[in-house]
């Protein structure tokens, strides 16, 4: 086995304790010789200052962790479970989502920091229990099992110590080929003693090199999450800020206002929250109700409703609603490319339905995603049993006569848009009214010009004639 040399050993620095929290993979090889210990290492002083970052959790011992959130975990199901008496099921859910999620994230200080923030808000605010029994739930479906299983690599000392077996195999057919029939079974143990070192220090040279690559991948990893972190804690507080500021008119007005940037702020945090749920492993949805599909099966034709389905559910759909056209298009299409033959009248009925019931059901969605996400930080501390016009009848009085001023106010000036929007429309009225009127005067001017004409043309054969027989 290859060993560093000791010049090589004194430079290294060790950054953190990973080789406690990842032991090393046994190998197929024989046992490794100790590892040196630096100089530079022993010889450090204790630090007399802040090493870790103020925003990093404490590290602590995995059963020390386990154990706290387990309790914490008893502490909530105890705290919600006279809350729910009328839908019990909703605590069983909640304890086989637990019982699903990873040990690894169950031992660790994201759950306790979650576990004790949910509970912290629940014990603070009764009424809003089963939001924050979802919100946990939907955390331990994001840690579930089976899905960090599919993200774990391989380990590196498997597959060198499969390829060293193989290896070894290999050697000893080659061997035995080339050596049939002219050498003795001492000369083949001898060939297989010279040619087994320098493939077992090939291998342990790859597997320290996988094994710092992944490290430092590992150190990496952490490092960029802790910085989003902080990022995202340093972008919430300026949020708060610019929600708290006082604004005037010309401020509203310019280019670069306090709410433009407050929505550049959201963006960004929106595009590190995807970051840290790549880097993490985790899936992006969040468990708003936008974000729940809609199943439609309001027709008897199911190549329709998969059609209708899969449209509305689309993220252009949820960016535009979609209107009637759009929902005859789909169905059209749907009959034309599974030959249905239905006819124009049954298409438009079928497409008028489905509108009706999409358009509702969509409606409703954005409700209530609207109802519990609308909000802000400085309505937070605000409970319904604080109001102080609970306790002070005159201010009672005076809110409600000011209510009743305001929608007096709203009603004359909707009075007195309807009221502008119908003198315009008496305006022209009398307008195209006056030209009818003018083209009709001509008109029978006209003809009574042509009548008088023809009336003197005869009257005066009339008069010829009586002149002409007179005579």
């Amino acid at each position: 086995m290859a060993v560093a040399p000791a010049s090589m050993a004194d430079k290294i620095i060790v950054l953190d304790d990973d080789e406690e929290e990842s032991p090393q993979p046994s190998c197929a090889t024989p046992t490794s010789p100790p590892e040196h210990v630096s100089p530079v290492q022993a010889q450090q002083p204790t630090p007399t200052h802040i090493t870790q970052s103020p925003f990093a959790s404490a590290k602590k011992q995995t059963h020390v962790l386990q154990a706290e959130n387990e309790r914490l975990f008893t502490e909530f199901v105890d705290h919600c479970s006279p809350l729910t008496q009328d839908c019990p099921e909703v605590l069983t859910f909640l304890q086989t989502k637990h019982s699903k999620a990873s040990p690894e994230y169950l031992s660790s200080v994201e759950f306790r920091n979650t576990l004790g923030r949910c509970l912290t808000r629940a014990q603070a605010n009764r009424s809003k229990t089963f939001v924050y029994i979802n919100e946990l739930c939907t955390v331990l479906r994001q840690h579930a099992a089976k899905k960090r299983q599919t993200l774990t690599k391989v380990e590196p000392g498997s597959s060198t110590s499969t390829s060293s077996t193989l290896q070894s195999t290999s050697v000893t057919l080659k061997s035995k080929d080339k050596t049939k029939g002219k050498m003795d079974e001492e000369e083949k143990g001898v060939k297989l003693e010279d040619e087994q070192p320098s493939t077992s220090g090939l291998q342990e040279n790859n597997k320290e090199e996988e094994q710092e690559a992944q490290k430092k991948a590992k150190r990496a990893s952490r490092k960029q999450i802790a910085y989003l972190e902080n990022l995202l804690k340093v972008y919430n507080s300026e949020i708060c800020r610019l929600q708290q500021a006082e604004l005037s008119l010309d401020d509203l007005g310019a280019e670069d206002s306090l709410y433009i940037q407050e929505h550049k702020l959201k963006r960004k945090m929106m595009k590190i929250y995807e970051k840290l749920c790549e880097l993490k492993g985790c899936d992006t949805l969040t468990g708003r109700v936008i974000e729940q599909r809609i199943t439609y099966r309001g027709t008897r034709y199911p190549e329709i409703n998969r059609r209708i389905e899969r449209f509305i559910n689309s993220p252009e759909a949820q960016r535009n609603p979609p209107d009637y056209p759009d929902i005859l298009q789909q169905v059209l299409r749907a009959n034309e490319r599974h030959n249905l033959c239905l006819s124009r009248k049954q298409l438009k009925q079928i497409a008028q339905d489905a509108f009706r019931e999409t358009g509702s059901r969509m409606q409703e969605r954005r409700h209530l995603d609207l109802v519990y996400n609308f909000g802000s930080h400085l309505t937070d501390n605000y409970k319904p049993a604080s109001d102080p016009a609970l306790s002070d009848p005159s201010l009672l009085r005076k809110l409600r006569s000011n209510r009743e001023v305001a929608l007096s106010h709203l009603e004359e000036v909707i009075n007195q848009i309807r009221c502008q929007t119908r003198g315009h429309r008496g305006a022209g009225e009398e307008q195209t009214d006056w030209r009818k009127t003018s083209r009709k005067r001509a008109t029978n001017q006209k003809r009574e010009k042509e009548l008088r004409g023809e009336w003197s043309g005869r009257g005066g054969r009339r008069n010829g004639g009586r002149r002409g027989g007179g005579g």
